[in-house]
């Protein structure tokens, strides 16, 4: 790829949220529901209270979604709560930007497993969401599609959209820059996700401590069926001016619509990009 056709995600300013607003808006026949998780058990990412404020930006903006956000876990049953409080057959879609083992019952793990596997909802998830119950909770490590490992960088990379087809990602250009703490994950397997977007190796140091893969496959973000539900995931989203960004947003507006059965793209595995793709 020429360097000539390479462009931030920064210079799509001026499409994206403002042209695609009236569109979602008329998507559904009535708004659908986020619920938006980031509680943290070690680690507690600055960007998370600033990654949800986008969210009910974006939901706002567009009409499509409301949000409710919670640091806790409670909203995550199908049990029936208190109050005014709403369980998981309210909502659509839950977003993950948490951290940790976070504490979760049996039930509460085996309801999130039947609203997505059973009712169809969506899963969307950011970041250090891949760095959520590793160690506790083996089926949502399966349902997300990779474990975080460490990030070996923070720095300008260059990103490779493997498809520009599926609306998650089609509205990118083929390459792009962007600054972020990137993830290195494991229990990643290619042949059971559909990579969007993925890191260009040769735009960071491979020889760095830390750098653990071998094999050049440094996915960002992709999608995934998981029962009747539908899985978006995506390491980036460590910094402020990612959420900030209008592709960035525009990503995160098309995967809610895909995730919740708005639009369709294809599920089959890709394969890892040569140099000579």
């Amino acid at each position: 790829m020429k360097l000539r056709n390479l462009i931030t995600v920064a210079a799509l300013a001026g499409l994206l949220l403002s042209t695609a607003a009236p569109a979602a808006a008329q998507d559904a026949d009535e708004k659908k529901h986020l619920l938006v998780l980031g509680g943290s058990d070690f680690f507690a990412h600055d960007s998370v209270s600033h990654a949800m404020f986008t969210m009910a930006k974006i939901g706002e903006r567009t009409g499509l979604f409301d949000v409710r956000f919670r640091t806790d876990m409670e909203l995550m049953t199908k049990q029936k709560l208190k109050g005014n409080r709403k369980n998981l057959d309210y909502f659509d879609a839950v977003m993950f930007y948490t951290q940790g083992d976070l504490k979760v019952s049996e039930e509460q793990k085996a309801d999130l497993m039947r609203f997505v596997k059973e009712d169809g909802k969506a899963i969307l998830v950011a970041h250090s969401g891949t760095d959520s119950f590793r160690e506790t909770w083996p089926e949502y490590i399966d349902m997300v599609g990779g474990a975080f490992i460490n990030h070996p960088w923070h720095q300008k990379i260059r990103v490779r959209v493997e498809d520009r087809t599926h609306p998650i990602s089609r509205h990118f250009p083929a390459e792009f820059e962007i600054t972020d703490e990137i993830y290195q994950v494991d229990h990643y397997d290619r042949s059971k996700v559909r990579v969007l977007m993925g890191m260009d190796i040769s735009s960071v140091d491979m020889t760095k401590k830390g750098v653990r893969r071998t094999d050049g496959d440094f996915a960002l973000a992709w999608v995934r069926e998981f029962g009747k539900g539908r899985v978006f995931t995506c390491l980036l989203g460590h910094r402020f001016e990612v959420w900030d960004n209008p592709a960035i947003q525009k990503m995160w507006l098309e995967a809610f619509r895909w995730a919740v059965g708005i639009t369709n793209g294809e599920n089959a595995s890709l394969p890892l990009p040569t140099d000579d793709d």
